[in-house]
């Protein structure tokens, strides 16, 4: 469908739903943990995901959608704002759990205050929400608890219409590392496991045994969080809500991986964007750039709510909407216990990425990382000279180049960095003026360093809470202030 009519058909739905009628369509989120877009209306040839396919198929599908940050806590913190992570303070992994907490500033608060104010029915559910207890929320400022009402919508009053977020395990179904009680579920409960020799990695991680099963473990969790899609939408269906229900599926970022979850290539942060319901033309397939805080902006806006004007994320189908995302920004600041510093502008076809910290290794230590038996395998075959050129180049390496300039053209995994080249010099000097920019004009709060007190204060959550002390952990804590120290 062209764009104009995309606009149009939204337009009648935004005019037909005054906030706190009995009409107001029901928003449904779907948000899976740790997935890139491996499913078969993205192209992936290797499963089959009828459930997403048919989402898609009966809705618009969004092919350039990017997470603002690559790692949970920081990306569910701007998403449930409408807001960059790091304008909000909130994008350090996993932050303000200590004694010194974050406070939203101004007068940013989250959705769900939003929609309970226009009489929305706010609940968050999904995997691990039993009983009275919430799906995941990950943020990393304080919030009211009483903007959920519940863990789904079965308590909602007659009529009301409701907001409900899915949390959905996802890419963490298969653990740390090759998992045979998730094969075995999977076996049982899809009749099939994924082989790994029809397993296609990127061309920079080696075809060994631990890698491939573990990436047939992660399609057999895109295969079931596809099962859990359908159920999703079959109970919608069963319960008549389906046909004024707006659902969105995306995930939260990309594949666990070297190169994927916590970094800023597009195996990190590309993520699947579909949405279906009322007003949403059917098989639209959209390929603009779209940031994932555009969420909350177009669910408040189909909902006929005005998003307001601190809000950064923007209505998808408003007209105006491609003037106002010409490029995607991302960052990765501090995760667990592992200092960092990246930011990123991605536009159709280049991608710049600025290392801030380029005197550390790619993969410096990081406890979390390092339990994955895939970066334990890599670690290995990197010890014993295994491995070949490139993959030494992009993981190994002592430090990292301070810039990055990948085109996506003829580049799509991020390969051949071109930030030395003279002939792209020109695209090089108009990348960073715009990251630049966007840091100075959406007040980047990592721009200064995490002090230690606040560092400190996370870190004696990560050793505490009543759990022996990880001597790992410990060490690489004082690595990191060690090296913060050396201007590393």
């Amino acid at each position: 469908m062209h764009v104009s009519q995309t606009f149009a058909v939204v337009a009648v739905v935004l005019a037909a739903c005054p906030v706190n009628a009995a009409d107001c369509p029901n928003i449904v989120w779907i948000i899976v943990d740790d997935m890139s877009a491996n499913f078969s209306c993205y192209g992936e040839k290797t499963i089959r995901t009828p459930h997403v396919d048919q989402l898609a198929t009966e809705g618009a599908q969004f092919n350039k959608a990017f997470v603002t940050a690559p790692v949970c806590s920081p990306c569910r913190s701007a998403l449930i704002t409408g807001c960059y992570q790091t304008t909000i303070g909130a994008h350090h992994h996993r932050s303000g759990r200590g004694e010194l907490k974050i406070n939203l500033p101004g007068d940013v608060v989250p959705a769900p205050v939003l929609f309970r104010k226009a009489g929305y029915y706010t609940c968050i559910g999904g995997f691990g929400a039993t009983g009275e207890k919430l799906g995941k929320t990950d943020y990393n400022f304080e919030w009211p608890r009483d903007m959920y009402d519940s863990n789904d919508w079965a308590g909602r009053k007659p009529d009301q219409p409701f907001f409900m977020q899915v949390q959905l395990h996802g890419g963490k179904h298969r653990g740390q590392g090759p998992n045979k009680n998730w094969q075995t579920r999977v076996l049982k409960e899809l009749g099939s496991n994924t082989k790994t020799d029809d397993v296609k990695l990127p061309p920079y991680y080696p075809r060994d045994p631990v890698i491939l099963q573990d990436w047939a473990d992660y399609l057999d969790c895109c295969r079931y969080t596809d099962k859990e899609v359908g159920d999703i939408i079959a109970r919608l269906a069963k319960e008549k809500l389906l046909d004024k229900t707006l659902v969105f599926f995306m995930t939260d970022h990309g594949i666990s991986h070297a190169r994927g979850k916590q970094f800023l290539y597009d195996e990190g942060t590309h993520v699947p964007f579909v949405v279906r319901g009322p007003g949403i033309p059917k098989g639209a397939v959209r390929n603009d750039l779209i940031e994932h805080i555009d969420l909350t902006a177009t669910s408040l806006a189909l909902a006929g709510i005005e998003p307001p004007k601190w809000m950064q994320g923007r209505n998808v189908f408003a007209k105006d909407y491609y003037a106002k995302r010409d490029a995607v920004f991302a960052a990765r600041d501090r995760c667990d216990e592992t200092m960092e510093h990246l930011r990123s502008v991605r536009t159709e076809r280049f991608k710049y990425i600025r290392n801030y910290m380029n005197e550390r290794p790619h993969l410096q230590p990081c406890r979390y990382k390092d339990d994955k038996a895939i970066v334990q395998k890599l670690r290995e075959l990197h010890t014993a000279k295994k491995l070949d050129e490139l993959t030494e180049k992009l993981l190994f390496a002592d430090k990292r180049p301070a810039e990055e300039l990948y085109d996506l053209s003829v580049d799509p995994f991020e390969v051949n960095n071109l930030a030395t080249d003279p002939n792209h010099k020109a695209t090089l000097d108009v990348m960073k003026k715009q990251l630049a920019e966007w840091e100075e004009r959406t007040d980047d709060k990592g721009r200064k360093p995490e002090p230690i007190a606040i560092y400190d204060s996370d870190m004696k959550v990560y050793l505490g809470g009543g759990k022996k002390a990880n001597d790992e952990l410990k060490r690489n804590i004082e690595l990191n202030k060690k090296w913060a120290s050396e201007g590393k």
